[in-house]
């Protein structure tokens, strides 16, 4: 099995990478093929809103040639999305809500392809406005028909110079209780016997 941890930060190595390399240890162990992919401080630009994923349904987007495509094959691929950033003004970095806003609408013009996968959030943040950016990358997962697992507190990390998140201890304990979570449920979804029940968007 696969997933995907897409680093929101422009810290190639700061603590948003941290908390997503604690979220991947145990699931990495229990057999997952796992990889990071860097999105902040990349090129990638937001939803230009030209209608070519719907046009086309080719799973790409087709507005310019940046990063987007890229990442967006490699998701596809994947059993599991972790999504990770920084707080921003109380929300994620510019790279990342430009990912959102275009995985989004990829998936639901292609039937909803990222229904069924796993998907879980992690915030690195200074001081405050970390569950409103947690609250927006999960806004991508539920309205995606995907499937996101709790763990023992809201799946965020405290530190402002790079690798200053690695002392809190709390949320390593945490991070590494969300990896263990994606993996149970992981494997359970992939032994279900049950399809997941995918509706196209606009579907009763």
């Amino acid at each position: 099995m696969k997933v995907v941890a897409i680093n929101g930060s422009p810290r190639k190595n700061g603590n948003t990478h941290l908390l997503l390399e604690a979220v991947l240890a145990p699931m990495t162990r229990a057999g997952w093929e796992g990889e990071i992919v860097q999105v902040g401080g990349r090129n990638i630009h937001g939803c230009r809103g030209c209608g070519l994923c719907q046009e086309h349904q080719d799973n790409q987007c087709g507005s310019g040639k940046d990063v987007f495509n890229e990442v967006f094959e490699k998701v596809l691929a994947a059993d599991a999305i972790i999504l990770g950033s920084p707080t921003y003004f109380s929300d994620v970095t510019a790279e990342m809500k430009a990912f959102i806003d275009r995985a989004g609408f990829v998936s639901m013009a292609n039937g909803s392809t990222l229904a069924g996968k796993l998907g879980a959030a992690v915030v690195a943040v200074r001081r405050g406005g970390a569950t409103h950016a947690f609250d927006t990358m999960n806004h991508l997962f539920f309205i995606s028909q995907m499937i996101v697992p709790g763990s023992t507190y809201w799946n965020m990390g405290y530190g402002r110079e790079e690798g200053e998140v690695s002392g809190d201890a709390e949320a390593l304990r945490n991070m590494n209780h969300l990896g263990q979570a994606l993996d149970w449920l992981g494997k359970a979804v992939k032994h279900s016997e049950a399809p997941y029940p995918v509706r196209k968007a606009g579907e009763a």
